[in-house]
């Protein structure tokens, strides 16, 4: 199997990130694993895509350390790759990152993955659902029963009305954005404040001004979707728990947030199963659930990460599992002469 990893930037990239433990995973179960960052595209004249890729230069990795220097070095393969030549095309790139330093690059890989999907190439997640879900009003397209009370708007008087309505307790986020940035915690103490907080998270957009859940002060849990299921390998669910520290309400990881096991209940399972239709509709792949008490804080389709800390609670490889799923999708494809609809295979 030939596979693309499209990400933002090698030199942005962790050896610990989700996308680099599948290319590990791919490259040692024997598949051609390339890394495409997402300015790296060309539409040749010829009328096919290629790209200005790298793969390890070995074919068997111990560790995702060893395997992420070997990318970065001189040892790894560079070449220009025709993308139309590849059994699947992965998405990994998150468009957030890019919003600010090179707003040019955010829907790069959705463009120039909707062309690949001419010559059959499996593109995943599928792009055209993922130009739905650019910005988090794509949650709002979601079951109200898994979603807390939002408003979205820039009009500083409905934002206060909104807050009055909640008891004065509300969390405030950018419509565009991610990892925590710019999210404040609204208490009926900061009212007098609410106008500048209004005006911090405006610059970036329309404001979301969305319900506090009290279950929140526990943390939230990460869930990851396969698809259209919960995620499993071997009986366990892919999933880990991140606790918050301290006074920040924030649980990302590079926020503060600390790791925890995480319990998946018959709940959880409920909301997975209320989101399914949905995601499976949309061409959804691979998702990550962010659970907190009985509602979804959000549903992440770019660059769902933490699949190694999913490993580290439960004991068990999930990349193998992902891995799997792309091979039975390129055999599918190939049965049936690649005549699939990308979006039918993608949760397929």
């Amino acid at each position: 199997m030939k596979i693309g990893f499209v990400i933002n930037d090698i030199k942005t990239e962790e050896a610990g990130f989700t996308t680099m433990r599948l290319g590990m995973q791919a490259t040692n179960m024997g598949h051609e694993a390339w890394i495409i960052p997402t300015g790296d595209f060309a539409y040749d004249p010829d009328e096919y895509i290629r790209a200005r890729a790298r793969k390890a230069s070995r074919g068997n990795y111990k560790s995702h350390e060893t395997y992420f220097a070997d990318l970065q070095s001189k040892r790894a393969v560079v070449e220009r790759i025709t993308v139309d030549d590849l059994d699947v095309l992965m998405l990994r790139n998150n468009p957030a990152d890019d919003a600010v330093s090179r707003p040019w690059a955010q829907n790069a890989s959705i463009i120039f993955g909707r062309v690949a999907m001419r010559h059959g190439v499996i593109v995943l997640n599928d792009p055209n659902g993922l130009a739905k879900a650019l910005n988090k009003m794509y949650f709002q397209h979601f079951p109200e029963e898994v979603r807390p009370q939002t408003l979205i708007t820039r009009e500083q008087n409905e934002i206060k009305a909104f807050a009055r309505e909640q008891g004065g307790t509300i969390v405030l986020k950018p419509l565009q954005g991610s990892g925590g940035q710019s999210v404040f915690l609204v208490t009926p103490g900061d009212m007098p404040n609410l106008n500048q907080m209004i005006d911090a998270v405006s610059r970036d957009g329309y404001v979301i001004a969305q319900e506090y859940l009290p279950a929140a002060a526990e943390g939230d849990t990460r869930l990851f979707i396969m698809n259209g299921e919960p995620l499993t390998y071997r009986g366990k669910y892919a999933a880990f728990r991140r606790v918050r520290t301290g006074d920040d309400m924030r649980s990302n990881i590079h926020a503060g947030g600390r790791l925890r096991q995480a319990e998946i209940t018959p709940q959880v399972l409920e909301l997975a199963e209320m989101v399914r239709p949905k995601l499976v509709q949309d061409g959804m792949f691979l998702v990550g659930l962010d659970i907190v008490g009985d509602k979804l804080m959000e549903i992440n389709v770019f660059s769902p990460g933490g699949l190694g800390s999913a490993q580290r609670f439960e004991k068990v490889n999930f990349t193998i599992a992902v891995m799997k799923s792309l091979e039975r999708k390129v055999q599918y494809m190939k049965y049936y002469r690649r005549n699939f609809d990308n979006v039918e295979l993608a949760a397929l």
